[in-house]
């Protein structure tokens, strides 16, 4: 039985403003959760280190959200932003693991930011996630388009490659990740209004071999797991990945760019 990767909420972080970048770009499509009493009821699946849960708390100030992870790193770094909000809403946090997760109550939103893709057949989960929306609410979620991109092709190579298969393999994050028309088939079958769409980013990132560092942060996480307490072996594999990752995305005048594709949906209860 495989250990689940472990997290890093510090190296997460270190590329912070580039990855709530799609955040913000969901949040401004997602439309107001239905009037309640006491506010809108908001559930944050994947939370992490609770970054992108303030997001919410800072759009809807009188709603009560709570951010749900399994990774208790990312649940004691999302601690710090846990309690009443100004605006008389409220944050908390819980562990939750997602492949099974089912709303305990009625919510006026869901929302998922670079979560689903860790998630196998996630949209099986469709029909129980938006049974429980009240009417008007939304399920919104964006996740990485980008999984036959270098950066990810090149580590499934390197993890299949003779040297690590056997330690390896598998272990390369290929995604869950369905089209666009995908999950509006998906959604609209389930008599929702779905809004769904791509968008790719150029990300400018600086310093030294900044796509391997990007990648420390997300996929490369079940790797470094596997490795953990063999120093040796984990230098070993970051240098040949560093190295091809040089190759694929060499830096240009103003630091190297990233293309990085986002799927996006917003999907209504009528």
């Amino acid at each position: 039985m495989r250990t689940a990767a472990t997290w890093d909420p510090r190296q997460y972080l270190r590329h912070s403003g580039h990855r709530a970048r799609p955040f913000h770009d969901l949040l401004a499509r997602i439309p107001d959760p239905p009037a309640r009493s006491g506010g809108p009821r908001v559930a944050d699946l994947g939370c992490g280190p609770g970054n992108a849960t303030v997001l919410l708390a800072v759009r809807w100030p009188t709603a009560h959200i709570t951010g749900l992870d399994s990774s208790p790193e990312m649940l004691a770094e999302a601690a710090a932003h846990a309690g009443p909000v100004p605006g008389g809403g409220r944050i908390d946090f819980a562990r939750a693991d997602l492949t099974d997760w089912a709303p305990a109550e009625p919510l006026d939103l869901i929302v998922s930011s670079a979560t689903l893709q860790w998630v196998p057949d996630h949209a099986a989960s469709f029909p129980a996630w938006t049974a429980a929306l009240t009417p008007g609410g939304s399920l919104a979620f964006t996740v990485p388009g980008n999984f036959r991109a270098p950066s990810h092709a090149l580590l499934r190579e390197l993890c299949e490659s003779e040297r690590w298969r056997e330690r390896l393999g598998g272990r390369h994050g290929t995604g869950h990740v369905l089209e666009p028309a995908g999950y509006l088939d998906r959604l609209m079958a389930l008599g929702l209004t779905v809004d769904a769409w791509e968008t790719t980013y150029s990300h400018l990132l600086t310093g030294p071999d900044p796509v391997l560092d990007w990648t420390k942060g997300t996929a490369l996480r079940p790797v470094l797991t596997a490795l953990a307490g063999d120093p040796a072996a984990t230098e070993e594999f970051l240098a040949a990945y560093g190295a091809m990752l040089r190759e694929a995305y060499p830096p240009g005048p103003h630091g190297t760019v990233l293309p990085f594709r986002r799927v996006f949906v917003v999907a209504r209860r009528r």
